[in-house]
């Protein structure tokens, strides 16, 4: 289900919010990429293995066989859980900070940033 106009402007001040807070943050979500199928495939054969084997050293009482498997379980995840280097987005979140203009930061303290956050949601709901 799409979002409605409101929720859509509210996301996008949300965002825009979190980009003048913490810049960095915001790059390191929006850079986050996933894994690709094959790294995931291969990480779950790679865990299913270790399973295997952890399993059949535990059951044969061979110490060296369940080490490897257990060893192999949690390379299976690694290789599953990793990105595989740079993402595709890099040069995105630059290039929508350069388009938007820069708003002056808010001076003062907390107080004050949330009394103007709190002036602005009602003006947008009027």
């Amino acid at each position: 289900m799409p979002l409605s106009e409101y929720e859509q402007r509210m996301l996008d001040q949300m965002e825009e919010q979190l980009r003048s807070d913490d810049p960095k943050l915001a790059n390191t979500l929006a850079e986050r990429a996933r894994p690709s199928a094959r790294r995931l495939t291969l990480g779950i054969v790679l865990f299913a293995l270790g399973l295997i084997a952890l399993v059949s050293g535990v059951a044969t009482q061979l110490v060296f066989v369940g080490v490897l498997g257990f060893v192999a379980m949690l390379g299976g995840v690694l290789l599953a859980m990793s990105t595989g280097g740079s993402s595709s987005d890099g040069a995105a979140p630059e290039a929508d900070q350069q388009l938007k203009p820069n708003k002056p930061k808010p001076s003062g303290g907390f107080m004050q940033r949330q009394e103007d956050r709190w002036q602005e949601r009602r003006r947008d709901q009027q």
